[in-house]
């Protein structure tokens, strides 16, 4: 639907670890033998002696990354999401975020974004896992501009971070102007009839689902929800006051994620008619992303008629 120009997020993510790299000598790359696919090969092959290939060894990876940071470096552990938070789920809790260790964890193929790969690569829990750890941030970009702006706030606080990008390119929704702050959702745009509320590459599918729902005389306010520890728990109060219902979009198992995490701040403050739009709780299939999007409800077609029925239903029961 969109016609907005694409780019890939490990792209803006591997340029921008070049320039990272020039500008900060304490930080260190890790990898577990994916350095072409989140191209840190450009970081390795400017500074050769700050990479550290792992290979297929995540919890290795991992262990390494914390004990690095003792000693005043920042590594920044790479991999793909569902073998950083599975497979090295262990120790990312107990020597990383119980030391609260200065750990930054980017991984890209969140979701089933990833498509071809099937439900082994379908980081679909990975939000919910990180989500759930004391000391640990969990930030998720939604276009490549958001990708370089956050991964250098990452860099610069101290302390866990969990870092996630899709596979494919994603449309470009962000000016290179935008200012982007850890924990502050970005407007995109202004409703009162209904506030949707999107993580990672499910804010471009918001956006044009916000344009189907104008087209039917819906007004729809869209966050763009980019850190999902901390929360904005501010602007999403402001529209739970403002809107008669709220939407969460994510590329990940509609439990534990995005609609979780808002559920839980707003029930116990403001509670809010919820429509939480994801990956529903299976075992995903394999295929073209496109057909996975449409097969889980997730596409913009799908997204604003889900949104219409919501609002048909609220009116008749009130």
């Amino acid at each position: 639907m969109s016609d907005r120009p694409k780019m890939m997020q490990r792209a803006a993510f591997g340029n921008t670890l070049v320039q990272l790299g020039e500008q900060n000598p304490h930080i260190v790359v890790l990898d577990a033998d994916i350095s072409s696919s989140l191209n840190t090969v450009h970081f390795a092959k400017r500074f050769p002696d700050r990479h550290i290939n792992f290979g297929v060894a995540e919890q290795n990876m991992l262990i390494g990354a914390a004990g690095l940071s003792t000693t005043g470096l920042i590594p920044i552990a790479c991999t793909y999401a569902t073998f950083a938070t599975l497979r090295a789920c262990e120790q990312i809790r107990s020597f990383i975020c119980y030391a609260k260790l200065n750990v930054k964890i980017v991984c890209s193929h969140g979701g089933i974004e990833v498509g071809w790969d099937g439900p082994t690569h379908h980081g679909t829990e990975d939000v919910a896992i990180m989500r759930s750890m004391p000391n640990m941030s969990v930030v998720v970009p939604a276009d490549a501009v958001a990708t370089s702006a956050l991964i250098r706030q990452v860099v610069d606080r101290v302390g866990p971070f969990y870092f996630r990008m899709g596979r494919n390119p994603t449309p470009i929704i962000y000016g290179k102007d935008q200012q982007f702050t850890i924990g502050k959702a970005v407007q995109l745009s202004e409703g009162g009839d209904v506030t949707l509320v999107a993580m990672g590459v499910m804010a471009s599918v918001a956006l044009d689902a916000v344009e189907i729902l104008t087209r039917r005389g819906i007004r729809a306010c869209l966050l763009d929800m980019h850190t999902i520890k901390p929360l904005d728990e501010e602007a999403l109060l402001e529209a739970a006051k403002s809107t008669p219902l709220m939407v969460t979009l994510e590329d990940h198992n509609v439990i534990g994620g995005l609609g979780s995490a808002v559920a839980e701040f707003l029930s116990g403050c403001h509670p809010v008619p919820l429509l939480r739009i994801g990956v529903p709780d299976v075992f995903t299939e394999s295929g073209d992303p496109a057909l996975l999007f449409q097969k889980y409800a997730m596409d913009a077609q799908s997204v604003a008629a889900r949104v219409e029925q919501a609002l048909q239903e609220l009116t008749r029961t009130h």
